[in-house]
């Protein structure tokens, strides 16, 4: 089922292929939902290529400081093999040189960082990590944040709402609709205009009617269409989506639009 819109995914994993397997199937048991593919970047595009999908925004989170370089080499990699992809790399707060290896993500020509705090086992507004928040502004380097679940402190959206407001330069992105299992804090950003949203893991739970409030209360300019990548399949988040009574200007603007504003790539 292709749709008739200019698509980006804007939240994807990928994996070296020795590792995929492995690495997909620990993500499931984390959130005890079956995983819908394997996670190497050939099964990401044939995923996305049923619907249309023309680019992505791919990441991988380093759960020890000592996988921060070698998973930023492979994003980098796949990004130089793979022109639809758009890389983010990631750092972790007790990575030895953050200073130097935002420069190096800068070089690589990296997009953002992505940052999973309750994999990293770290509070989003922790000291050290807002250290790293301020240079990365600097660097001009948006955030992709995991944010939000019941089980886990770490990620709470009263967490990024006051890294928000204190690094109004930083530019956020709170991940599945700002609070995976955590909606009901959302309405929090909306004093922050500096935090933007992606649609990924949520549609298969919350409901249309709370989907909706959040678009229209946070602002269809700054959400993002993303599957999260191999956890769901494209097709079928395509079809969560387009159940949202939307505009078709809305549409245009969640699936592709923003994402070209924010990431200045051209679908």
């Amino acid at each position: 089922m292709t749709a008739p819109y200019l698509i980006a995914d804007a939240h994807t994993h990928i994996f070296p292929s020795k590792i995929a397997e492995k690495a997909v199937a620990s993500i499931g048991s984390f959130y005890h939902i079956p995983m819908c593919h394997r996670g190497s970047p050939e099964a990401l595009l044939a995923s996305g290529s049923r619907i249309g999908v023309r680019k992505y925004l791919v990441c991988s989170t380093a759960t020890r400081p000592g996988q921060v370089t070698s998973i930023n080499d492979f994003i980098h990699e796949a990004c130089l093999a793979h022109p639809e992809f758009v890389g983010l790399a990631t750092l972790h707060p007790d990575y030895e040189d953050i200073e130097g290896e935002i420069q190096r993500v800068k070089e690589l020509g990296l997009h953002g960082i992505k940052l999973h705090p309750d994999f990293q086992q770290f509070n989003i507004d922790d000291p050290a990590a807002i250290h790293m928040y301020r240079l990365l502004a600097r660097a001009g380097l948006p955030v992709l944040f995991h944010t939000g679940d019941n089980r886990y402190d770490y990620s709470a959206p009263t967490r990024l709402v006051r890294v928000a407001r204190e690094i109004p330069e930083l530019t956020c992105i709170a991940a599945h609709f700002g609070g995976y299992s955590r909606w009901q804090d959302c309405d929090l950003y909306k004093d922050c205009p500096n935090v933007w949203f992606d649609t990924s893991s949520s549609l298969f739970t919350l409901p249309v009617e709370r989907a909706m409030e959040l678009i229209e209360e946070l602002g269809e300019d700054r959400f993002l269409f993303g599957t999260d990548f191999p956890m769901w399949d494209h097709e079928e988040e395509l079809e969560r989506f387009l159940r949202l009574p939307l505009t078709e200007a809305q549409r245009v603007k969640i699936f592709g639009g923003n994402f070209q504003r924010l990431f200045g790539v051209t679908l």
